[in-house]
């Protein structure tokens, strides 16, 4: 499946129209009907947009396959850096295997809490 051919699947999945994600992206109208029409694909510069707009990664964009299961499998979570969550990120990237299991048992005793 082309990129071009994923934006338009995850616009069907989001119930988005290109007059809409033109307007959310700041890309033509002409623009993205030449991507369904001539079958092209987006340039490298509108890529961010475009995975702002439909909640992807540019890894999940851009990545091999032809459903939108694989899609699926991927997550992911832009934090700011300076923040907490920045911070346990890079602590917890940081240990061991051993105290990564700990932490997320804590972690799991603390949700159950809750």
């Amino acid at each position: 499946m082309s990129i071009s051919e994923k934006i338009f699947s995850l616009l069907d999945e989001r119930g988005m129209s290109q007059r809409e994600f033109s307007r959310k992206t700041g890309i033509t109208q002409s623009t993205i009907s030449d991507w369904k029409r001539k079958n092209t694909n987006p340039s490298a510069d509108k890529i961010i947009a475009i995975c702002d707009v439909l909640k992807v990664s540019p890894y999940e964009l851009l990545q091999e396959g032809d459903s939108n299961d694989e899609l699926k499998k991927v997550d992911y979570r832009m934090v700011s850096k300076g923040t907490d969550t920045y911070q346990l990120i890079i602590d917890f990237e940081s240990l061991n295997h051993d105290n990564k299991q700990r932490l997320l048992g804590y972690l799991s005793a603390l949700k159950d809490l809750q």
